[in-house]
């Protein structure tokens, strides 16, 4: 795809925004029907001609017209049709003005309110298929907002809003649509969706107030809205226009006049002036009107405020942020302060924008990841890892080796050592059986899986190391955070206990899940090898030939030379021997015994072993890889 349309299809207004896949940073907003934020409206001519906008509210031969059917999507049916027709008006307003040609590559982003469910929303975006849209896709509005608030320069984000607790707050004409993300992923919520408040309704009083001061002209002005639906909107139009100027700069107009003069042209002209100043401001706010059940749009707000933060599980948001034309009141993050006192409160410097900017942002965001995930895909099917793997197998080897010699001595070799000493092993040569059983038995303990994990999280340091000397330039390349495939990041153990806002990463799981799988393929690899193990009796094992070797010291050459092996050396004489002289024996020699344990198993069985290890190693590196690259989606493309 080369373009990418963001279409923001408000119940009062709409906005599209467009942004081309290279050498564009921010989308660029399209005026529809003369207007960067347009009325959605529409109206059908007598002649059939579909007029969108401001002019559809009042244009004279219509023969239907439909204004605020966005808000009635899911409680009328007909709702549908007003959608389809809008959107047709759009389409037809696009390819008229040339900023969309006809079977160009390119597609929509449509924005819905984040509490519309998944057959909803395929719905919604049947009806502009029908309408004869290129591919669309239905996006939810919140998050439309946080991937813009993501890509903004202004706001200096980036991707850290990503690994916060984030509540989006989007204050639209009819309906506030909250929702709650954590990690990048939209977490459901009781309260979130829709509630029933908009800044619409400051629109009705700001006009009421309006109205009410007109004088001799008020009663004429009201007949003409019950007379006339589109008109009456007109004018609440232009009360929200003026709403939004005067919270735009408070300290400005508390000085300055702020007003501005509307005609309805019904069936005379007829003029009056909308005022906005602190009082009529408290009003908005503070006022109780019969459509909020006698409450206030303050107090209604607030209540949605705290059953959002009373039916969140998880961490309470870091982050809130704003979109809508009415964040723009300064009331609003008081609020937001109020019921979450630590959060920070954010918005855009034109909110009006952000959902249909965002949009736009998403399509050009899933296009980077489709190649992103491709040419990771391909780099997974390489044989790279492998390589990388194969090449440090041996130190793996050497790490286990290390880390299981002093813990084989005191928990294995020294209890089997005293069984002997005191006559529960009745023959030196009986230690082998006994040794190999009670090895085997340690190697499957938990506290052994639990002693490998840190120097196999250590061995895999360099390992992934050199896997992001590849997968980090493939994130540049496509716009991906480098972070998002970043191993390094949960590869230490303890940071994996403590890490309590990363274990809602999926990353955490695939790490811990990675670093148990080698661990779980070294302990079998030992189990299967234990015959190669030094402990082990024989010519040349190291249990039997240490006890033999203090037998000798102690009780002296010529007594035990015959049949030392299978001799039943009396318990009197075993007691003699004490356990600090096996012990002080095996500390001299643990550096040979460490050696030839490690090159026992480097070199019997090497290939088969060696190459079974890569493989599970590599291929467990790789599914971790996959499942990263799926997370870097949930947050900026779904």
């Amino acid at each position: 795809m080369d373009r990418f349309f963001g279409f923001d299809l408000g119940d009062a207004e709409s906005a599209i925004a467009r942004l081309y896949k290279e050498d564009q940073v921010v989308p660029e907003m399209i005026r529809v029907a003369g207007e960067e934020s347009f009325i959605t409206a529409y109206a059908q001519l007598a002649s059939g001609e579909l007029m969108i906008g401001e002019k559809a509210c009042y244009t004279d031969n219509a023969i239907k017209r439909k204004l605020r059917f966005k808000s009635r999507f899911l409680s009328d049916r007909s709702s549908a049709a007003d959608v389809k027709s809008f959107a047709a008006g759009v389409l037809g307003e696009l390819y008229g003005s040339g900023d969309l040609i006809k079977n160009e590559e390119c597609s929509f982003y449509i924005g819905c309110p984040a509490g519309w469910d998944r057959n909803t929303r395929e719905h919604y975006r049947e009806i502009f298929e029908q309408a004869g849209y290129p591919p669309a896709k239905i996006i939810s509005e919140s998050r439309a907002a946080m991937v813009s608030a993501c890509q903004s320069k202004h706001l200096q984000i980036g991707v850290d809003i990503l690994s916060k607790p984030v509540l989006v707050v989007d204050i639209g004409s009819s309906t506030t649509d909250f929702a709650y993300i954590m990690g990048g992923k939209e977490v459901e919520m009781q309260t979130g969706g829709e509630v029933v408040l908009g800044g619409g309704l400051m629109d009705e009083i700001l006009l009421e107030e309006s109205v009410e001061a007109s004088g001799l002209s008020r009663k004429k002005i009201r007949s003409v809205f019950e007379a006339s639906e589109p008109w009456k909107t007109y004018a609440e139009f232009a009360a929200r226009r003026l709403k939004e100027k005067y919270y735009s700069d408070e300290d400005y107009w508390s000085t300055h006049e702020c007003k501005e003069s509307i005609v309805l042209h019904y069936d005379r002209p007829v003029r009056f002036t909308l005022r906005m100043d602190r009082k009529i401001a408290d009003k908005l706010i503070n006022k109780k009107i019969s459509k909020l059940g006698n409450k206030s749009f303050r107090e209604v707000f607030v209540s949605s405020l705290q059953d959002v933060r009373d039916n969140i599980t998880g961490s309470q948001p870091e982050l809130i942020f704003l979109t809508g034309g009415v964040s723009k009141l300064p009331a609003i993050r008081d609020w937001c302060t109020e019921i979450f006192h630590d959060a920070v409160v954010i918005s855009a410097t034109d909110p009006e924008f952000s959902v249909a900017r965002g949009l736009a942002y998403c399509g050009r965001i899933d296009e980077d990841i489709r190649e992103f995930r491709e040419e990771l895909d391909k780099f997974i099917g390489s044989t790279k890892v492998e390589e990388i793997v194969s090449k440090h197998i041996p130190d793996l080897y050497r790490a286990a080796v290390d880390t299981l010699v002093g813990p084989i001595v005191s928990e294995v070799a020294l209890p089997v050592f005293e069984r002997w000493r005191t006559g529960e092993i009745r023959r030196l040569a009986d230690t082998d059986e006994v040794l190999q059983r009670e090895i085997g038995s340690y190697l499957r303990k938990d506290e052994t899986r639990e002693l490998l994990a840190g120097p196999i999280t250590d061995w895999l340091k360099p390992v992934i190391e050199e896997i992001e000397e590849y997968t980090v330039p493939i994130c540049i390349r496509h716009r991906v955070p480098y972070t998002s495939l970043s191993l390094r990041s949960y590869l230490t153990a303890s940071d994996i206990d403590i890490k309590v806002d990363a274990k809602n990463i999926f990353a955490v799981e695939e790490m811990t899940f990675l670093i148990d799988s080698i661990v779980t393929g070294i302990v079998a690899l030992l189990v299967a090898a234990i015959d190669i193990i030094p402990f082990m009796a024989g010519p040349e094992g190291v249990l039997i030939g240490v006890i033999a070797s203090i037998v000798v010291l102690f009780l002296g050459k010529e007594k035990m030379q015959e049949k030392m092996l299978t001799a039943e050396i009396p318990k009197m004489v075993r007691m003699m021997i004490p356990k600090g002289a096996f012990t002080s024996r095996i500390e001299s020699i643990s550096s040979s015994v460490k050696e030839s344990f490690y090159k026992s198993l480097e070199k019997e069985k090497n290939e088969e072993i060696s190459n079974r290890m890569t493989e599970e190693i590599s291929g467990q590196i790789e599914h971790t890889l996959t499942k990263m690259a799926e997370v870097v989606e949930i947050p900026l493309g779904r």
